[in-house]
């Protein structure tokens, strides 16, 4: 063999070499794992309006790729990278390489996000425990819930718009817009109501959803027995219909804005508020909380019973006694505050 045929197989032997070394890199750089095998997080949620840097950017400060070159190179092949991004909230599974990491971001599925709606007593508390599930922030949400445009849509004011929003635990895409999620509320309102003849019996007991919603908002306050609020939903129905003050006290919380307030004293009684059930009869003009389901039920299915007055049991189960008469309600009364100050309790 000349020395000619060496080099040129010599310079053939290399060529393949480099080709094998530059085939192994681009086959590890597509579909070698780019991915950590132990991540610190699940999730990667990728905001509105983000570019493809940004995007990247997160990816690596987050700790979801390892190598950034080879991720964007992969990118730019698979077309990934356009002047729209897509949005939302992926999961990332441990050791994918980029094609398996870029195919999700591009045409995945979001994973969803578990929106739990309960306990809250205005809107901003309600804007507030919505934007801890979903994309915009509690200003924007809340800026949605006072547009009266909005309002308007849906036939609530500011002060009945809290019936709206019914207490249950909801599936989201986590880049859910705030009017998004206020046609997904109207869906659930609507459902909520049509369902178990809820309409129906609102209508036969004379109020309207809104009005039974803002009733069962004081029921809510006044216990946590689910067991007894049919029967002291009764007792502030039974008032209504003969026009007697409701004289709740957690309306007067409301009214005061002092949730932190424990006893209910005579200033607070002459407080000129509409949401004052001492001196105005008739029901406030909207929900003083969220209400569950159970106290919105109980309103829809009241005992009906002559009650007209309760009072904290003594021994601080939580329940009430009822009575028919105020001589009876005083006595009951008499008897809390007297085991009240034999333990040193004031209410």
């Amino acid at each position: 063999m000349n020395s000619t045929v060496k080099k040129i197989l010599v310079g053939l032997l290399i060529l393949g070499v480099i080709g094998g070394v530059f085939g192994y890199q681009k086959y590890t750089a597509f579909f070698g794992a780019n991915v950590p095998s132990e991540l610190k997080k699940e999730f990667i949620e990728i905001p509105t309006g983000s570019t493809f840097v940004q995007i990247t950017e997160s990816l690596v400060n987050q700790g979801f790729i390892n190598d950034k070159v080879s991720f964007e190179e992969v990118s730019e092949r698979l077309k990934y990278k356009r002047e729209k991004m897509r949005t939302g909230r992926f999961k990332i599974e441990p050791g994918w390489s980029n094609v398996d990491l870029v195919r999700h971001l591009r045409n995945g599925k979001q994973a969803p996000v578990k929106l739990v709606l309960t306990h809250a007593r205005l809107l901003e508390n309600i804007a507030a425990k919505v934007s801890k599930f979903i994309e915009p922030d509690s200003i924007n949400i809340l800026n949605t819930f006072m547009n009266n445009e909005i309002q308007k849509k849906y036939g609530y004011t500011t002060e009945t718009l809290p019936a709206f929003f019914i207490p249950n635990t909801y599936e989201f895409f986590w880049n859910t817009s705030a009017e998004g999620f206020m046609e997904r509320m109207k869906k659930e309102n609507d459902k909520f109501w049509n369902k178990e003849n809820r309409l129906e019996k609102a209508k036969k007991i004379d109020l309207t959803p809104n009005e039974v919603y803002t009733l069962a908002s004081i029921v809510e306050k006044e216990t946590n027995q689910n067991s007894e609020k049919k029967r002291m939903a009764g007792v502030y129905y039974n008032r209504l219909k003969i026009d007697m003050p409701l004289q709740a006290d957690p309306t007067l919380v409301f009214a005061t804005r002092d949730f932190t307030a424990k006893r209910i004293l005579n200033k607070h009684k002459n407080i000129d508020s509409p949401y004052n059930t001492y001196k105005y009869a008739g029901l406030p003009p909207g929900p003083i909380s969220m209400a569950s389901i159970p106290s919105i039920d109980a309103v829809l299915n009241h005992e009906q019973h002559k009650y007209l007055y309760f009072c904290a049991k003594p021994d601080g189960s939580g329940f009430h006694d009822f009575a028919k008469t105020l001589a009876q309600h005083n006595v009951n009364a008499r008897n809390y505050h007297r085991e009240l100050n034999r333990r040193g309790q004031y209410r």
